[in-house]
């Protein structure tokens, strides 16, 4: 079939809204009736692929002739914050570029690091839930603000050697850019903002250097004159907004998703260190919180039935592929006895997520000792009352009141 063959007469607008926070937007079954390669349109009117099949996303995720360039003037957008707000670091970049940046940075995100940071992670998780349980029984406690996001957020503060108290001020910037509720403006301010501070740390940090990843890029590439100021501080951006923002929606939506499964909450609270590893897998494909990974065509490409032609947008909604039953039986249902090998969760290819070892770190540590120690744990107020995170954003709940 080609593209002209395969254009629908009223594609379907995109991103799509989440119904319940822990499953993908109902007009993804729609879609994926149409076939694994569908169209659909943008806010701005412009028409893209969707794929909505897991073998079909998992081949084009290798394929060179789709690029990640978000410099491109004709990049597709999926919300209009997202043009003004580009992370054009790493995720943004074809090789050479992202090869280059991302051997920079690997060695910081290794299985090995990642391990060797569960102490420091442990004390975090340990904390937070100290914190959460000095409210008592009888509060209804927000996981958000308690638990969820400052997890990740200390985590990446200290490991890139950023003051964590400042995390009010780049967790707000944070929320502006990556929301799709933001207009172009707040996002563009937001971003400029992020710069700014890191430029001016970085001042600091030549002044009085510390032992952090962000002081070992300035002594081993910005000084060496591997990397440019502006480049350096937009790497460090990236880093602190990619390294809190995912992992913290996760969390809570992880937590959600168990309390909404009693049964599986169950399992995980009578083998905890047991559990753990599998569950935070599982939770890993059944929630995709990063759910739309963006690329355009350099070459026209026959996938699926149909062929995209250069220059047109391509979606790729892991929500979608993990729930993809050929590949995934039952994908509908949460198991946290399954092994969910394969799942893209982190996207993959050369552009899998840099920090997906610290993140299943983090989640493996804050779900094993949040049930571990509250083992009751239970809503405080009914699941239609928390909404969910729009399309276009990184999927998550805004609150999480609990009680135990």
């Amino acid at each position: 079939m080609s593209s002209d063959q395969a254009v629908v007469a009223d594609p379907p607008a995109f991103p799509m809204d989440r119904g319940c926070p822990y499953h993908p937007p109902a007009g993804y079954a729609e879609l994926r009736q149409d076939g694994p390669v569908t169209r659909a349109k943008l806010f701005d009117g412009r028409e893209v692929w969707v794929v909505t099949g897991y073998e079909e996303a998992r081949r084009l995720l290798v394929d060179p002739r789709l690029s990640s360039d978000r410099s491109r003037p004709d990049f597709p957008v999926l919300v209009p914050r997202m043009a003004a707000a580009k992370l054009v670091a790493l995720v943004g970049m074809d090789p050479p570029e992202h090869d280059i940046q991302r051997r920079m940075l690997i060695g910081n995100f290794t299985v090995r690091r990642a391990n060797a940071l569960r102490p420091d992670i442990e004390r975090i998780v340990g904390e937070r839930i100290d914190a959460v349980l000095a409210h008592g029984p009888d509060a209804a406690v927000d996981l958000v603000p308690e638990f969820a996001l400052p997890i990740p957020s200390t985590v990446i503060c200290e490991l890139l050697g950023v003051p964590y108290d400042d995390h009010e001020f780049f967790e707000e910037q944070t929320r502006l850019m990556v929301i799709a509720t933001s207009t172009a403006e707040q996002a563009a301010a937001a971003s400029r903002a992020l710069v700014g501070y890191f430029d001016e740390l970085i001042t600091r940090k030549q002044a009085s250097p510390g032992q952090g990843l962000l002081d070992e890029l300035i002594r081993e590439r910005l000084e060496t004159g591997q990397l440019s100021r502006e480049d350096l501080a937009t790497i460090a951006m990236f880093l602190l907004v990619a390294g809190h923002e995912t992992t913290a929606n996760m969390l809570a939506l992880s937590v959600l998703a168990l309390l909404e499964h009693p049964e599986q909450q169950a399992r995980l609270v009578a083998d905890p260190a047991g559990r753990a590893p599998g569950a935070t897998e599982e939770l890993l494909r059944f929630l995709s919180v990063a759910d739309e990974i963006q690329r355009i065509a350099a070459d026209d490409i026959e996938v699926g039935g149909v062929v995209i032609r250069s220059g047109e947008g391509v979606y790729l909604p892991t929500a979608a592929a993990n729930r993809t039953a050929a590949t995934f039986p039952d994908p509908d249902v949460l198991d946290i006895g399954r092994v969910p090998r394969g799942h893209l969760a982190f996207g993959y290819g050369i552009h899998q997520c840099i920090g997906q070892n610290l993140a299943r770190v983090e989640l493996e540590i804050g779900l094993r000792e949040l049930f571990r120690r509250i083992p009751t744990l239970r809503l405080a107020e009914p699941l239609a009352t928390l909404g969910a995170k729009p399309g276009g954003s990184v999927q998550g709940v805004y609150r999480l009141p609990v009680t135990w």
